[in-house]
């Protein structure tokens, strides 16, 4: 097996007297796409950051493409494609300069810029906006056009913090497939998302991160194996009568959890667990059968309470 393109031992973040990364090991493998899943506040982005070379560590180790980010920054900066949270784009330029002018950045020749900027446009599917401005575009269209951006330099690793966060369901997949295809290409992938589904659709392995530490690292496919069951039997009933049957209910799977609003019962098994809910005579007032996914995990891991 080759090094990993990224390898964090004891890796540790402070803001004065905030605890942002608390001392986490994980690696990352060339031509994987990997994640970084937890809720706001965990830490994903201050791990980003010090991997993009744009934070200070305060602890622990960290070497990126062989290099080392305290000491090598502008090196490696060099290396990496960056698609930040929130679009930077200059809204008054086109989209085709737009383009251009990040490639000068990076020193690229002008003929070089101008190659990638072809295929780009056709990459991040703006072949027909390149002449216009971007405060023309709608949200997936900037989006598209902030990863095309983070390409122009042929990146070893691309970084990206929150890809689709405010994209409607259609621009999304748009989005997954421009990544997907990236990774066919055996570019390295850097994600975090707070999108359940998001993460199980692109990350080969992830980690969660809850509170400045690793909860659980894995596949989507082992997380779900490990800290779940294979299948969801949710059933609501009216309000006042969930607390009286809890009991009831916390018999009739390996794991019962017992919401506001509705009863969670994790199963091998869903046919048989709606059986044996009719047997005790119980009658939701809904009823859903479905697959157990990361969502589950990631809730179990890092809880249902909001952190202010």
């Amino acid at each position: 097996m080759p090094d990993p393109l990224i390898t964090a031992t004891g890796l540790t973040k402070h803001f004065d007297d905030t605890v942002a990364v608390d001392g986490i090991d994980f690696h990352v493998n060339q031509g994987e796409s990997f994640g970084f899943l937890g809720p706001n506040g965990a830490g994903k982005t201050s791990a980003m950051r010090m991997i993009g070379a744009t934070s200070p560590i305060t602890g622990g180790d960290l070497e990126v493409l062989g290099l080392n980010p305290e000491t090598d920054g502008p090196a490696l900066r060099a290396r990496l494609g960056v698609v930040p949270q929130e679009d930077n784009l200059d809204q008054e330029l086109t989209v085709r300069e737009n383009l251009a002018m990040y490639g000068r950045y990076f020193g690229l020749h002008r003929t070089v810029i101008d190659e990638r900027i072809e295929e780009l446009l056709d990459f991040a599917q703006l072949r027909e906006k390149a002449d216009s401005r971007v405060e023309a575009l709608s949200g997936g269209m900037k989006r598209r056009l902030t990863i095309a951006r983070g390409l122009i330099n042929e990146p070893e690793m691309l970084i990206l913090d929150e890809p689709t966060t405010g994209l409607d369901p259609q621009a999304r997949h748009v989005l997954w497939d421009r990544l997907y295809r990236l990774k066919q290409q055996g570019v390295t992938l850097l994600i975090t998302t707070h999108y359940m589904d998001e993460a199980e659709q692109l990350c080969d392995r992830l980690v969660i991160m809850d509170k400045g530490k690793i909860v659980a690292e894995g596949s989507p496919r082992s997380l779900i194996k490990d800290h779940s069951r294979p299948e969801v039997v949710e059933v609501r009933f009216p309000v006042g009568v969930l607390e009286e049957i809890a009991p009831r209910l916390e018999s009739l799977a390996p794991r019962v959890e017992i919401l506001a609003d509705r009863a969670l019962l994790y199963t091998d098994d869903a046919n048989a667990t709606i059986e044996k809910i009719h047997a005790e005579g119980l009658e939701p007032e809904a009823l859903l059968e479905r697959r157990s996914t990361l969502e589950d995990v990631f809730l179990r891991l890092t809880g249902r309470t909001l952190d202010d």
